[in-house]
């Protein structure tokens, strides 16, 4: 195992710049996720870690190793790409042994590794088979065990789950979870899928136009967003925002005027805000609350989705650029046309000022606030 450690890195085509002086340390052994929209350079980051990139600028270490000029064969990592790229003329087996082949290990060192790889991921009763034979799941384990052979410092992962449809996309998370959790081994992730990363890190880059906007776990980008950025990304659906106006602020609370005209409270630190600046509250779906005494909007029912579990009521609300979203539980009585007095919890309200960076809020969010419609 080893960990990876950027400093300064960029990367430039000619004039376009595509990484900014990129800092980051991923720990020896953790399973670290990159994500961000189509174009953010999270690829290219994990391309440089594989050497299959050069760095304009800034030192690449991986276990402490200066790898800058170290070819990707000698870096010790190995990577499955989004394509399973297997020799579809070869069996199972001798896919996942093909590297040893070539690197001339003895013939019972690679029985011993495809043997162990292969019960690993499940597939050890799949050896004899084509590729041709394979489901997409089957197919992307191959593609993994080729690289668990090799004994690497650091996997790397790119984008490997996109091309299975949505339900053997939840089982394969599962798998590469358990995978880690067996391996034991530096892992890094590349995802335009927040629900992927937020179930499978232990932390999350959260990259946009070749830049770092938040690094932390989970629990962390979603509870305490630094930014809009982070904060409409990570969350599935997005957390909604609303233009609004500081009618005061302290360092406790934060009492704002929305498009509307609605008054709403925001536990957050609001010491720097001055009365008329203009902000952005942000409500994730799932923390509105139908009814209530205070803290209180108003919104119209355009459009209702009914799960079984949860119910998504879409409002029309003055200040908000598509729509309102709001998340129920499966048996709320919510229908188009309705108008809904929704309680927004003060200490679940997100503050961000005009430059889109957040207020910082208080404490954690009670559990009991998470999910509940009242």
């Amino acid at each position: 195992m080893a960990n990876v450690q950027f400093k300064g890195v960029q990367k430039a085509y000619g004039d376009v710049r595509i990484l900014h002086g990129i800092d980051l340390e991923i720990r020896d052994g953790e399973f670290m996720v990159f994500v961000g929209p189509s174009g953010c350079g999270k690829s290219t980051l994990l391309r440089t870690i594989a050497g299959l990139e050069d760095i304009t600028g800034g030192q690449l270490y991986i276990g402490g190793r200066l790898v800058n000029d170290v070819p990707p064969a000698e870096r010790g990592i190995a990577m499955v790409f989004q394509s399973y790229a297997l020799y579809p003329h070869m069996n199972l087996y001798d896919n996942m042994a093909f590297g040893l082949k070539l690197a001339k290990v003895p013939k019972d060192e690679i029985d011993r590794a495809v043997t162990h790889a292969a019960k690993i991921l499940h597939i050890d009763h799949l050896l004899e088979r084509k590729p041709k034979d394979l489901s997409g799941g089957q197919r992307q384990r191959v593609a993994i065990g080729r690289a668990i052979v090799r004994k690497p410092e650091v996997f790397l992962f790119d984008e490997p789950l996109s091309n299975l449809d949505a339900a053997l996309r939840v089982r394969m998370r599962y798998e590469f979870a358990k995978l880690h959790e067996d391996l034991k081994t530096t892992m890094v992730y590349v995802t335009h899928d927040q629900v992927e990363a937020m179930t499978l890190a232990d932390r999350i880059v959260v990259l946009s136009a070749g830049r770092i906007e938040q690094v932390g776990t989970p629990l962390e980008l979603y509870e305490h967003p630094d930014n809009l950025f982070v904060a409409g990304f990570i969350g599935s659906p997005k957390m909604n925002f609303i233009e609004a106006e500081v009618v005061s602020g302290s360092e406790r609370v934060a009492l704002v005027r929305l498009a509307g005209g609605a008054l709403l409270e925001a536990q957050v630190d609001a010491s720097s805000a001055k009365a008329g600046d203009k902000v952005t509250l942000g409500v994730r779906p799932e923390h509105f609350q139908l009814g209530g005494n205070d803290n209180l909007l108003r919104a119209t029912v355009t459009f209702v989705e009914c799960l079984g579990g949860a119910t998504f009521a879409y409002c029309a609300f003055p200040g908000v650029e598509d729509a309102l979203t709001c998340e129920f539980d499966g048996r709320a009585s919510v229908r188009a046309g309705d108008d809904l007095q929704l309680r927004v919890p003060p200490e679940a309200a997100y503050l961000f000022d005009a430059a889109g960076k957040a207020f910082r809020r208080l404490a954690p969010m009670p559990a009991s606030v998470r999910g509940v419609a009242a």
